[in-house]
């Protein structure tokens, strides 16, 4: 089980060369042809979608910088953080849909935003795993800090 858990890990990398390669496609009519603005933005959202859906096989019992651990030790923090995710996979995912059935340039778009809500639907499954991990953590440690003063007195 360990070891099918880090190679999951492992593939998670692949989310820097799915961001790299967002970016350019995100840069590149910005830089080189304007003319196919709207199709390279589309391939780029797919790219970033796909890319926070990597992400999302990381190791959740870990936390990625000192600012998402105050985020996930404050469950107040949390919930606006998991509501914020919640409106982006809404809008990201209707914009996508809205733009299967009308015309114009939000057509173009619409599988780049159906992508990117269902990368912020993985993201939001694994900040929840984390923000769980953490508070219990925390619970632990401080359960274990007051047994700690209790032995002392």
């Amino acid at each position: 089980m360990k070891d099918s858990r880090k190679t999951f890990h492992k593939i998670s990398y692949l989310q820097y060369p799915l961001m790299v390669i967002a970016l350019i496609y995100c840069y590149k009519p910005i830089l080189f042809d304007m003319s196919s603005f709207w199709v390279d933005l589309n391939i780029g959202l797919v790219f970033l979608g796909l890319g926070m859906s990597f992400s999302t096989l990381q190791d959740t019992t870990k936390t990625q910088n000192k600012l998402s651990r105050k985020i996930y030790e404050r469950p107040t923090y949390s919930r606006w953080f998991f509501i914020m995710l919640v409106v982006q996979i809404i809008v990201f995912t209707g914009l996508g849909i809205y733009g299967l059935f009308s015309d114009g340039h939000i057509k173009d778009l619409s599988f780049g935003f159906i992508a990117l809500g269902i990368g912020v639907i993985g993201m939001l499954k694994s900040a929840i795993e984390m923000a769980e991990y953490v508070q219990k953590e925390k619970t632990n440690s401080s359960v274990g800090d007051d047994s700690a003063l209790q032995n002392l007195s």
